[in-house]
């Protein structure tokens, strides 16, 4: 019988602990369980690790805290695919991998090198082929439209800053938003697809079994498997534990308080109830935790003003993954990036109006994707912000929010805060409403407005299509700040480990990769650890998860000594 867990304390949201490496001496530590590969996390970068490791012909296990999904269950299940899709073809776009590339070379900065964004655009086709074969369904769309999610029956769209003017000039805009054929948010029906296709092949799966800290060999400081806690199968401790944590995930998005505490509940089942087992990994370990936007202290630590938004994901994103990297030495980057969604379209027509801050001063371009305004918005602007819109926009907006067949995550809100949103007869009235700098809010609504009158580009680069003089009294301030609770602001980290984008393995601090560790998804930094569009997370975390789980499972003893050169590192 394995010895009972350690008890930790308990911190108030549940966030499981990470201890110190286990130290051992290879040739006679006693192990519980054996595999090749090991996966910790089963979201979508897990499942793509274990799948391509299996592929390969490694004996694969997965250990999951929870029951599985992650975030990616809880998603919109968008996959971010180009380069000439069938799909795209299908309606009407020849798109290709140099296109592509040129438009996320403006969101993906230098998170990777050109070579890697390179690749991954080169094999957009293929990984979204691959999807396919596991049986993830797609479908194409005559009109893809423009929008933060679309509505059933539409799985085709445009979901990142493509049709803007400024990259418009660099790239031909094309639809790549691959949305999950199905109902409803398309992610739960995603990863069905996903653990249908571990079930399918030889690839065990242990739940609610919680990795607390890496076996390392004393000698070579390889990483040889994990310790972990886990809750008896079956038990009254594994059955209450699972309820706690699904209601949490349940109520979170109305309640966090509560569903904190119903985490901290699970957490000290698993200390009090949970036995301690030790797993060797002969290949490696890949880490696919998710990032860590549930772990207070790390929001606080490295990004302090989004510790007001809305956590986005899953109760597992708490860093765990990450720490366990940085515990043997590995190395971390873009911690202080995340993704803040301040979508304010639909209502399509709310774009036309104008963005401001707490002063009156506009400062972003309103059709933007959301999380490019939201990320201004918290990092330069306090998190606080006002859409401007006047009687004839807010008539049309209502009309789309009552009759367009939007979600109602999306109608809802916005009815709300048109219908009782601050309003005055003039912007110098609006503006001391909102105890506001009455020059610069008319400032700011007189040059857009002027820029239309006399035909010039609109100041911040708004396209044509999107420009509206607010001249139609009254005019309405909808707060669309980041703690606004009618109108939640989510957020989600992007930085993690660095890694060898050649193949996941985890890098120390003189740029060495980590002996048996390698990460993928948002436990490592990636395509997505810059900025975001909808669909660039998931497509990342399936493209880097293959990557790693086809590198540990063939590649993995030639990689134990290998020094990694500055041009193939992550971060």
């Amino acid at each position: 019988m394995a010895s009972p867990s350690a008890v930790h304390p308990t911190p108030g949201d549940g966030t499981l602990p990470i201890d110190a490496p286990h130290y051992v001496d290879a040739a006679t530590m006693h192990w519980h369980d054996h595999c090749e590969v090991l996966v910790v996390g089963f979201g979508a970068a897990g499942a793509a690790s274990a799948i391509e490791a299996c592929d390969k012909g490694a004996d694969v296990l997965i250990c999951e805290r929870f029951d599985g999904g992650g975030a990616t269950a809880l998603s919109g299940g968008v996959v971010y695919a180009g380069g000439g899709t069938a799909y795209q073809k299908a309606a009407g776009y020849d798109d290709t991998p140099a296109a592509m590339a040129r438009y996320l070379a403006t969101e993906v900065g230098d998170a990777v090198s050109p070579e890697t964004l390179d690749r991954f655009c080169q094999e957009s086709v293929d990984l979204l082929q691959w999807l396919e074969s596991l049986g993830v369904p797609f479908a194409s769309e005559p009109k893809p439209p423009k929008t933060s999610y679309p509505r059933d029956g539409v799985y085709l769209y445009f979901s990142g800053n493509e049709a803007v003017p400024e990259n418009a000039a660099i790239a031909a805009p094309a639809p790549r938003g691959h949305r999950c054929r199905a109902k409803g948010m398309s992610g739960a029906a995603l990863y069905r697809y996903l653990r249908a296709a571990v079930a399918d092949r030889p690839i065990r799966v242990r739940t609610q079994t919680a990795t607390r800290r890496l076996v390392v060999d004393q000698v070579t400081g390889r990483v040889l498997g994990v310790e972990v806690a886990v809750l008896p199968e079956g038990s009254k401790a594994a059955r209450r534990h699972r309820r706690l944590s699904r209601l949490a995930q349940r109520v979170h998005n109305v309640a966090g308080g509560f569903a904190d505490r119903l985490r901290a509940k699970a957490r000290l089942i698993e200390d009090r109830f949970a036995e301690i087992q030790h797993i060797e990994a002969r290949n490696g370990v890949v880490l696919s935790t998710g990032g860590f936007i549930f772990n207070r202290d790390m929001v606080a630590t490295h990004a302090p003003a989004y510790g007001r938004n809305l956590r986005l994901g899953a109760t597992g994103c708490d860093g765990s993954g990450i720490r366990l990297g940085q515990s043997v030495g590995g190395q971390c980057a873009r911690l202080n990036k995340v993704s803040a969604w301040r979508f304010i379209n639909p209502p399509s027509p709310w774009p036309e109006g104008l963005i401001v801050d707490e002063e009156g001063q506009r400062f972003c371009n309103e059709e933007v994707y959301g999380a490019r305004l939201g990320v201004r918005m918290c990092e330069a602007h306090g998190g606080r912000a006002w859409l401007i819109i006047d009687r004839d926009t807010r008539r049309r907006a209502i009309r789309e929010a009552l009759f367009g067949k939007l979600w109602a995550f999306q109608s809802i809100p916005a009815l709300l805060m048109m219908w009782f949103a601050p309003r005055a007869r003039t912007l110098a009235g609006l503006a001391l409403r909102l105890k506001m700098t009455t020059a610069a809010l008319e400032g700011a609504a007189h040059a857009m407005n002027d820029a239309i009158d006399q035909q010039r580009e609109d100041p911040l680069g708004k396209s044509d299509g999107m420009r509206h003089a607010l001249r139609e009294a009254p005019f309405y301030a909808l707060n669309i700040s980041a703690d606004n609770p009618t109108f939640p602001c989510p957020a989600i980290t992007l930085g993690g480990l660095r890694i060898d984008e050649d193949n996941g393995q985890v890098l120390d601090a003189d740029g060495y990769g980590i002996p048996g560790l390698f990460a993928a998804g948002r436990a490592a930094v990636g395509l997505a650890s810059n900025g975001y569009v909808s669909g660039l997370s998931l497509a990342d975390c399936f493209w880097s998860g293959r990557r790693a789980g086809r590198s540990v499972a063939t590649l993995a003893p030639a990689l134990q000594d290998t020094t990694i050169t500055a041009d193939r590192k992550a971060g």
